[in-house]
């Protein structure tokens, strides 16, 4: 019998529903049970793929090809189990889906109303592809109170009294904050939240409370007072210097025992957590710290590499190492010299990115790690700055670039228009809309025999998740060999660059594709393991 619990948030926003949702899959996980994490985004957008990441944040793609919200990646870093489309759903998928069905008449020319059709179309995602999990665990974004999450939050409500509540449980995450001018605890923003979540018909059974220290009994029964509910399912949410102590943190306040008892299962046998506090450990007594220089764009807002900094991490527990990421603004190279700001690091990583600002200065610091010998990690948008630089730099084209800015005297990175999925054809033309058209999801990737790629796989075959509308123009590839660049890794069918490398130097890599987002810290990504391991090497010959 599946189970389903509801975890919605109020206050304020980023109060970490999303890490709460997978903290609690980990340790239902740990438990024996099988779960599934869902997330419903109010916003209009049909999915977060045409998204400022300064504004939203990453975006995470999933081996079926969406483009989902960056909880979907705590999701699968905390339970390993891999998302799908069927994951996430936004309103503008829901209404999307609603108004292609009145289109073609399916609601027998009824007026098609937000309740029912919306809400019965939200009910229906939440219930849809399940292969028989024990708890479906599903996070509303937004906030309690917003305009745009009442459609949900209603959605929620039916569903609820639908399965009855022997099989649904409501979790709100809010804020306690402290005051420090009159020294207290402040419990009327929770108050005030779990009666606007009452205003809608929800009565919440648990409340996780976000606070910077432990909630004192007397806090603690206060809430549980006024908002209707146990002292002992009032959990204490404290701060903690690394996410990966969360799961040991909410079990030692009792948050999945007091789920469990909920739905009358047996919780008595603590959850196995010895992995969760080794990686804890790693993290927080590491054997040495190498600085990792991350060039990008979005560097303002560190979310939008959210994935990539989890998988550094990784890469770092893998190697017992601390990783310390230098976030650089590319646009600075293109203003002052590269040296002044990666004299001293241990390795360099430019990743994905769409647009020309920036370009120029990513290609100065992949001419820094090239020159200098300091280990460089190219991703997507990072691969193919490292394609141009040696194209202009080591074969003489003066002119390569790629015509995502415009036409190019040598387009050595152009844009895609058909590629193999499977057994199908897919293809793009310029006009089209910019929302999934790219490459996306994961794609094989065949692996030349001794190359670093290869030895660092142990394999030669891989499969990667890709997010990218633009490639290596494969009529390059032989200038560029000349020159000492190694294509180690292609398509299948032999068209399209994945992975180069320069073999003479300490670790050189740039990949087409996102590994970052397959990384998790009971399994580090391969490449990230290596990249931290040349990082190292490189820390002891400064």
């Amino acid at each position: 019998m599946t189970r389903y619990i509801f975890i919605t948030g109020g206050v304020v926003s980023s109060l970490g529903k999303g890490l709460a949702a997978a903290a609690l899959g980990a340790l239902l996980q740990a438990r024996g049970f099988r779960v599934r994490l869902r997330k419903l985004d109010p916003y209009l957008n049909v999915d977060p793929g045409t998204m400022s990441p300064i504004q939203h944040g990453e975006v995470f793609v999933t081996d079926d090809g969406a483009e989902t919200d960056l909880d979907l990646g705590h999701y699968e870093r905390f339970t390993g189990v891999p998302a799908r489309r069927s994951d996430n759903a936004t309103t503008g998928r829901i209404y999307s889906e609603v108004i292609a069905r009145e289109r073609r008449g399916d609601y027998l020319g009824a007026t098609v109303q937000v309740i029912p059709h919306v809400t019965d179309a939200i009910k229906a995602f939440i219930g849809a592809d399940l292969d028989g999990e024990d708890f479906i665990i599903c996070e509303i974004g937004g906030t309690v109170g917003d305009i745009e999450g009442l459609p949900f939050l209603e959605a929620i409500r039916q569903f609820g009294n639908e399965v009855g509540p022997d099989r649904a449980l409501f979790i709100h995450v809010t804020l306690v904050p402290f005051l420090g001018a009159v020294g207290e605890l402040k419990t009327k923003p929770t108050q005030h939240s779990v009666k606007e979540l009452l205003s809608v018909g929800i009565q919440p059974a648990l409340l996780l409370c976000r606070c910077e220290s432990e909630l004192p009994p007397l806090e603690r029964n206060k809430i549980a007072l006024f908002c209707n509910i146990k002292p002992e399912r009032v959990i204490s949410a404290q701060d903690v210097d690394t996410i990966y102590d969360v799961p040991v943190s909410y079990h030692r306040e009792g948050f999945d025992t007091q789920v469990l008892e909920y739905f009358g299962l047996p919780a008595a046998t603590p959850p196995g957590l010895d992995g969760w506090k080794q990686i804890v450990r790693r993290v927080r007594q590491p054997e040495g710290w190498v600085t990792i220089g991350i060039v990008g764009k979005y560097t303002a807002v560190i979310d939008s590499y959210k994935s990539l900094y989890e998988a550094l991490i990784h890469g770092g527990i893998a190697n017992n190492e601390g990783v310390i990421p230098r976030w650089i603004d590319s646009e600075v190279f293109e203003r002052e010299d590269a040296a002044a700001h990666l004299e001293d690091v241990h390795g360099i990583l430019v990743p994905g990115g769409f647009g020309e600002r920036g370009a120029e200065g990513k290609i100065r610091a992949v001419q820094f790690a090239r020159e200098r010998k300091v280990p460089y990690f190219g991703i997507c948008f990072g691969m193919q700055m490292a394609i141009i630089e040696a194209a202009r730099n080591l074969a003489g084209l003066k002119g390569a670039g790629t015509t995502e800015f415009g036409p190019a005297d040598d387009p050595v990175v152009g844009l895609m228009t058909e590629w193999l999925r499977g057994n199908m054809l897919e293809r793009r033309r310029a006009g089209d809309d910019l929302g999934g058209t790219m490459r996306l999801g994961a794609y094989p990737c065949r692996l030349l025999a001794n190359s670093r790629a290869g030895d660092i796989y142990g394999t030669d075959l891989v499969s990667e998740r890709h997010r990218h509308r633009y490639e290596v123009n494969i009529h390059y590839k032989p200038i560029l060999e000349e020159v000492g660049l190694r294509f180690s890794g292609m398509s299948p069918d032999g068209v399209l660059p994945e992975i180069v490398e320069l073999p003479h130097h300490p670790w050189f890599l740039g990949v087409q594709f996102h590994p970052e987002l397959k990384s998790k810290p009971f399994d580090p990504h391969p490449l990230f393991t290596s990249f931290i391991k040349a990082a190292i090497d490189q820390s002891r010959l400064v």
